[in-house]
């Protein structure tokens, strides 16, 4: 199955607001769909996640304002906390969904290796016995 966008009102619902503008979060939802791609093309379905979380982040905070002070209230946040971005998190997300994380074993033995010896066999070691590869001298 192919990967589906999120809705606008999914991004809503993810961010916990009754309301939310429409346009302005497709615009965000296709824009975190694109940057998401530069890391992992086709996306896979479950990527959701990481689509909600890219879009909802640059939603809530599309200045990147990291210290505000309203009254005899004030906010600070991390910095780098707004705008369309990815983190270090979201892209080892997205390669895992993708199946591209974690080890992995590459073999080099070509496939016409024989295990028989490579190496010249001394016919007059072990004199009067027969050599048998895989077992030696018997």
């Amino acid at each position: 199955m192919a990967f589906t966008a999120p809705s606008a009102e999914q991004l809503g619902l993810y961010l916990g607001l009754t309301e939310i503008q429409g346009d302005r979060a497709e615009l965000l939802i296709a824009q975190a769909v694109a940057l998401c791609e530069t890391v992992v093309k086709p996306l896979p379905e479950q990527v959701t996640a990481v689509v909600l979380s890219v879009a909802g982040r640059a939603y809530v905070n599309p200045q990147q304002v990291s210290y505000e002070t309203i009254g005899p209230m004030s906010v600070q946040r991390p910095s780098g906390s707004g705008g369309l971005y990815l983190t270090k998190a979201d892209k080892a997300a997205l390669k895992s969904l993708a199946g591209r994380g974690g080890a992995f074993t590459v073999d080099p033995t070509p496939p016409t290796a024989d295990s028989s010896p490579t190496w010249p066999i001394d016919d007059t070691h072990g004199s009067g016995q027969e050599y048998e590869p895989g077992w030696g001298w018997i």
